[in-house]
């Protein structure tokens, strides 16, 4: 057995599963892994006040935020004004609560709970252990799923769609709503995992000194998914995190499959169905996806129609290809670094911009709680919205059910150079 001192200089890339030896991190500097260049441990400058001046800076935007009137339209003499907490109640009133919870949970719930344990995690708060861990667990998880950012990008594009119509006007809260984003961003990037949980729990004790630049699946070993603590390879839960695993993902393809052949029945209806009605005076237009870019297009507004098109048609498609494409590699059965370097840059590249397909969802709920106009003009939700919104939800969980070590599995492995270690 090594000790447990000695757990703190090793590390297995949780990306293509490599042991390296971390070396010194100066301040501000970062170690990356030699094969596949994933970033394993991150020593920012000032590592408890930077994140806690993010994450307080940020509760107060959302709180200022949620306070004032969000924007405004004036059309032919007539206002409308909202405020971020009206948008889900519409949503409600319409018989649309999936939307509204969609909203609720992504665009503020995630984001203002993430702070919150950032605050409580990285200032070492008396809590009890077990919630300490549960909370270090569930932070990294919710990370992905906070969407405040993506939800402003949509209020940019429905300014354009709705210039055409009236005046459109920024309220008190849409400044602070713009920092919260900034902010809470930063506040993430100012975290490192690995740094945070030798805060939360020491490392386990290695079961014996590791071989460098060889792959853990090779030696016995696995890396906990949750804590990143080098373990045995039949260790089945951590003892750090108490997070189950295995040395890969269990039914991983299976599952990345299942998701993937749901998402693309749900994309077809999706993509044939309205997912906006507009009423105005007295008539109803119905608009799909594709309706919607070729009436900006058609308009003039270029780069809005450029936007919605890759976020909502041409991302979607792409990122169904490329997942397929990743469980094919999976399965051949010889592979080489070059191959598994480009799927490994392809699985980074389906895991970033996954989620920013939801543009298209938050477009709608801001336009669905803007324009209610009496008899001039009213916009509603319609069911390809939730669909859109589950093909997206589904795309991002077969991402997350794939693991991406099965790509670099079948790789001659040779000795490699340290890693690197990069200023930040």
């Amino acid at each position: 057995m090594c000790s447990s001192h000695h757990a703190h200089q090793w590390m297995l890339c949780p990306q293509c599963d490599l042991m390296t030896q971390l070396p010194d991190i100066r301040p501000g500097s970062k170690a990356s892994c030699p094969r596949c260049h994933t970033t394993l441990q991150s020593n920012w400058v000032e590592p408890r006040t930077r994140p806690t001046a993010y994450a307080l800076a940020a509760l107060f935007m959302l709180l200022l935020a949620n306070l004032f009137p969000f924007i405004n339209m004036h059309v032919a003499g007539l206002s409308s004004e909202i405020t971020l907490t009206k948008i889900p109640q519409v949503m409600i009133s319409d018989d649309y609560s999936s939307l509204a919870t969609l909203f609720l949970l992504f665009v503020q719930g995630v984001p203002a709970f993430c702070m919150l344990v950032i605050l409580l995690l990285v200032n070492d708060i008396t809590l009890p252990q077990g919630l300490k861990r549960t909370l270090a667990r569930v932070l990294f998880q919710l990370k992905t799923w906070g969407m405040a950012e993506i939800f402003l990008a949509g209020v940019l594009v429905s300014f354009v769609k709705l210039m055409a119509y009236g005046d459109i006007g920024i309220g008190t809260s849409f400044i602070p709503w713009c920092l919260f984003c900034l902010l809470q961003l930063r506040a993430f990037q100012c975290i490192d995992r690995r740094t945070l949980w030798l805060r939360v729990a020491p490392l386990p004790v290695l079961p014996f000194t590791p071989l460098p630049a060889v792959s853990g699946l090779r030696q016995g070993l696995r890396s906990c998914s949750c804590c990143t603590a080098v373990l045995a390879s039949d260790t089945l839960e951590c003892p750090r995190c108490g997070v189950h695993g295995h040395v890969r993902r269990k039914h991983s393809l299976q599952w990345t499959l299942a998701l993937l052949m749901t998402s693309i029945l749900l994309y077809i209806p999706a993509n044939l169905m309205p997912i906006m009605i507009t009423e105005a005076l007295g008539n109803k237009i119905t608009s799909t996806i594709m309706a919607g870019v070729i009436l900006l297009w058609s308009d003039g507004s270029y780069p809005v129609a450029l936007v919605i098109f890759i976020a909502s048609i041409m991302v979607p498609t792409l990122k169904m290809m490329a997942i397929g494409w990743l469980c094919w590699h999976a399965n051949e059965r010889d592979s080489n670094r070059d191959d598994s370097d480009k799927m490994h840059k392809i699985y980074e590249v389906v895991e970033f911009v996954g989620r920013w397909s939801m543009i298209d969802v938050f477009v709608i709920a801001v336009l669905s709680a803007l324009v209610r106009m009496g008899q001039l003009m009213n916009i509603y939700p319609a069911s390809g919205a939730v669909l859109f919104a589950l093909v997206v939800i589904l795309t991002m969980f077969a991402a997350m059910t794939f693991d991406p070590r099965l790509t670099w599995d079948r790789i001659q492995e040779k000795k490699t150079e340290e890693p690197a270690s990069d200023g930040q």
